[in-house]
């Protein structure tokens, strides 16, 4: 089971890893910086036909995330994950729809229908529909590369990264509850759960056993994992997820994509004005954005930090001189993280003042979707460089 998998992942050399963070529509941004990288690629290999999933060795996302991690993994082309964003992106992310959505049974959802066409699509099944019924798992042996998705298990009150990985625990085919018979469609759906956007995901494990049981889940980005570049680290290195790859700035590279960074700043907040609506409008996107630049840093602290823009006015970007590359041994991996800055004053610095700063800061703009592919061209046009921040790779 997982052949290829299990031989990707024990095969010498270095590993590298692609982590994905969460943000809705906006993860548009990530498929052209993603797309960009790609290219690059392609060139420096002299292979036009090169997919991410040729390249890195695992992939991982949280909640829009996951869904580009699936994606390449499966061995999509980024090409063919921005129009699977672009024709599927109104469906996919606007909240207006919440109530229609709420009609539907849980794998009749316009989204559940669209993953389950796309990944079993990607995996070479026939499309489901009528009697036929999705066939891709997250065992599936078509899948190119570890995969990791981040979901959030609303029954037990926590977050749960779960894998394909062909040595974890809950991964044991004599498990009656083995995680890899899920469908893949369900688990990034699961991952995918905003509230007030989706309704959540019921996923039954030991699904045709004597004790098949349920877990309610919702989106993955409702955790401090909505950057999931460091958790990514700890299961590829830590002892009980049985992966145990090698760390070293020449031997691991993780390169960490985002989907725009922008404080809510309001310099006319008075006290008056946090009651508890604002509260409950505010706090979670607040706690999110703290997290995601909570586990850079220390990407940046742990790993050798090659790229990134700054974290804030007192720490700076972390970022390692290329003359000092290699030479700092209690660096575990390199590491580079591509993230625009899309506040107004970060837009007009891309050239692109006169698209809203506003609505790049919103998971549901989705009539905004030309203008946030704009941000992540222009971005990658100015900043992706493969051949200087993955060299040695």
């Amino acid at each position: 089971m997982q052949k290829q998998l299990r031989e990707r992942m024990q095969t010498a050399g270095p590993k590298k890893i692609l982590a994905c963070d969460g943000g809705g529509i906006l993860g548009l941004m990530s498929v052209e910086i993603l797309a960009a990288i790609e290219a690059q690629l392609r060139e420096s290999t002299g292979n036009p036909d090169l997919v991410l999933a040729d390249w890195f060795d695992f992939t991982c996302g949280t909640s829009t995330g996951a869904i580009i991690a699936a994606c390449i993994s499966c061995g999509m082309s980024t090409d063919q994950i921005r129009t699977f964003y672009v024709d599927s992106g109104e469906q996919m992310f606007d909240k207006a729809s919440i109530l229609q959505r709420l009609r539907y049974s849980y794998n009749d959802e316009p989204l559940a229908q669209k993953l389950q066409h796309e990944l079993d699509t990607a995996l070479g099944y026939p499309a489901p529909g009528g009697r036929r019924k999705p066939k891709a798992t997250l065992g599936d042996e078509g899948l190119r590369t570890l995969l990791m998705m981040v979901l959030r298990n609303h029954t037990t009150d926590s977050p749960w990264p779960i894998s394909n990985n062909p040595f974890g625990k809950y991964n044991q085919a004599e498990r009656p509850d083995c995680n890899l018979r899920l469908p893949l469609w369900q688990l990034v759906r699961a991952s995918t759960a905003a509230p007030t956007f989706f309704p959540p995901e019921i996923v039954t494990l030991g699904e045709g056993t004597e004790k098949p049981y349920s877990f309610v889940f919702v989106d993955g980005g409702v955790t401090t994992y909505n950057n999931p570049a460091c958790l990514a680290y700890q299961m590829a290195t830590a002892a009980p997820y049985g992966i145990n790859w090698e760390t070293g700035v020449d031997k691991m590279l993780i390169v960490s994509v985002g989907t725009g960074r922008a404080a809510n700043a309001r310099p006319n907040l008075t006290e008056g004005d946090l009651w508890l609506l604002d509260h409950a409008k505010n706090i979670p996107s607040a706690l999110m954005n703290a997290a995601s630049d909570g586990w850079d840093m220390s990407c940046r602290i742990i790993g050798e930090c090659r790229f990134g823009e700054p974290i804030d006015r007192e720490v700076g970007d972390l970022v390692v001189r290329k003359s000092d590359w290699g030479k700092d041994p209690k660096r575990h991996f390199a590491y580079v993280r591509y993230n625009p800055d899309v506040t107004a004053e970060g837009l007009r610095k891309l050239g692109l003042a006169k698209i809203s700063a506003e609505a790049m800061s919103k998971m549901d703009s989705t009539d905004h979707i030309a203008d946030i592919q704009r941000v992540g061209t222009v971005y990658a046009g100015k900043y992706v460089d493969s051949a200087k921040y993955f060299r040695g790779f």
